[in-house]
């Protein structure tokens, strides 16, 4: 089951750092934000963690929940988490279910071979459980901000309705 905007998300359980388990119902009253990258300790993937890392207060003041997905292993995360100081958990999906659930598996080019990598996305789920918004393929130069920007307008959003 692929994930569309606009619609719930489709079943899934997954193992973050921290002991941590996520599914579609874990932060449920909760925004979601999920950002998916590369490959820990790498130089964008390094810069895009650092930028979620510094503007994570605000994102929890805005009320959303943030991880970072890659298929690296538990072991890589914890160094990754370590090293950056990340508040925030992140998702080791080494079975590639969630990556290919969100559809994020790519071919790539890489020094002339065919490969297949993450496409660096990130998906925006409301407290209902429904996909709002996603990026794909994004640059990460200005992107956590643009995230943010969604984050709080939503927030903002749900004040009116209550």
């Amino acid at each position: 089951m692929a994930v569309v905007v606009n619609k719930p998300l489709p079943e899934f359980d997954a193992q973050a750092t921290g002991g941590l388990k996520v599914s579609n119902s874990s932060h449920q009253g909760q925004i979601l934000v999920l950002y998916f990258y590369p490959k820990d300790n790498t130089p964008g993937c390094t810069t895009e963690a650092m930028q979620f890392r510094d503007k994570y207060a605000d994102f929890v003041k805005a009320g959303a929940a943030v991880f970072g997905v890659s298929r690296d292993n538990m072991k890589s995360h914890d160094d990754f988490k370590e090293k950056l100081e990340l508040p925030f958990e992140l998702i080791a999906d080494t079975e590639e279910k969630l990556c290919h659930m969100f559809g994020v598996v790519k071919n790539k080019i890489m020094y002339g071979k065919k490969v297949k990598g993450i496409e660096r996305s990130t998906f925006l789920v409301g407290p209902d459980g429904i996909l709002v918004q996603e990026w794909r393929g994004l640059k990460v130069l200005g992107h956590v901000e643009e995230v943010l920007k969604a984050v709080k307008s939503m927030k903002a959003a749900q004040k009116k309705a209550a």
